[in-house]
């Protein structure tokens, strides 16, 4: 933005060209979570496709299953706060540079954060959790879905084949090498690739990036008639049957969207849709073996059309 403000200093526009900024300073509501808000969105959309859940040798939804997850940054953390509390996952250990905590049971992904924040790593962590020091080797633990959400190269050529989880979330950038894939898919390991599962902050960037254009937050225009609307559906309901709504029915039906719901849905929407197009290209072109290789063969083919129709 500083470029842009020396050639037009006094252009408004210039302050939609940063994104992620505080609210109080044109950002917008829902982007610290939005990455890990992502990979929640994907993966229930993956689990909501039997055949892609069977793909990877697990039946039923996310309800139970067992998840590992390393790194609990703002990634990692988003990521396993919501699925374990809206979706039923059980964290059953967390990896971090000093060590990490398993517990078969589940962790409290909430209290192990805290104690970070604290602490600065796992260490002491007073839950009910086994502390272990060798933190790479929670990447080989049974569970049913592996989230690494740290740095590119935790599972190279030296470690894949030991790797036990039938499903492979890649919340970091790179976290498999071009070796290690290679070992895992012929091994049946299902990969959803990170240019898919991480782009959750880009995507809340760009929604940002529209509000500082428009100078208005999302659902200023709209908020009040929504709940207008709701109320007179929830009095009309009640007039035809003759029984009360439940309080907690009608507070959702009379609950206009705000910001935060908004960003949420927009976002929610982005990733099932690129994720049923990377898996329309998986399942209709038997070329294409693998998520990763469909999601560049669906973002080449944007790119290809885009600049044919520009003349470029």
């Amino acid at each position: 933005g500083g470029e842009y403000r020396g050639v037009r200093p006094k252009d408004i526009n210039m302050f939609a060209c940063v994104a992620g900024r505080p609210v109080t300073a044109g950002g917008i509501r829902g982007r610290v979570e939005a990455t890990g808000r992502g990979v929640q969105y994907v993966l229930r959309e993956f689990f909501r496709h039997p055949e892609d859940v069977q793909r990877a040798k697990l039946s039923g939804g996310l309800q139970g299953k067992r998840m590992v997850v390393q790194g609990l940054g703002n990634v990692g953390y988003h990521a396993a706060k919501f699925l374990s509390e809206e979706d039923g996952v059980r964290v059953i250990a967390i990896l971090e540079h000093d060590g990490l905590l398993f517990a078969p049971d589940g962790l409290d992904v909430e209290a192990v954060r805290q104690h970070i924040s604290a602490r600065g790593g796992v260490a002491g962590f007073a839950g009910k959790a086994q502390h272990q020091p060798d933190s790479r080797a929670g990447l080989e633990f049974e569970c049913d879905i592996l989230l690494p959400a740290a740095m590119e190269n935790q599972i190279t050529v030296h470690n894949a084949a030991r790797v036990r989880a039938p499903l492979l979330v890649e919340a970091a950038n790179g976290p498999v090498s071009f070796a290690a894939d290679e070992i895992l898919r012929q091994r049946g390991v299902v990969i959803l690739p990170d240019a898919l599962v991480n782009c959750g902050g880009v995507v809340v960037s760009y929604f940002e990036w529209i509000k500082n254009l428009s100078h208005i937050r999302f659902g200023r225009m709209q908020r009040r008639l929504d709940e207008h609307r709701g109320e007179q559906f929830a009095n009309a309901l009640e007039q035809m049957t003759g029984k009360a709504v439940p309080a907690a029915l009608r507070a959702d039906l009379v609950s206009g969207a705000d910001e935060l719901a908004l960003v949420r849905s927009g976002l929610d929407d982005t990733m099932r849709i690129a994720y049923q197009e990377i898996r329309s290209v998986l399942l209709n072109e038997p070329a294409v073996q693998d998520f990763r290789t469909a999601a560049f063969v669906v973002a080449l083919r944007k790119i290809g059309t885009t600049h044919l129709e520009m003349g470029v």
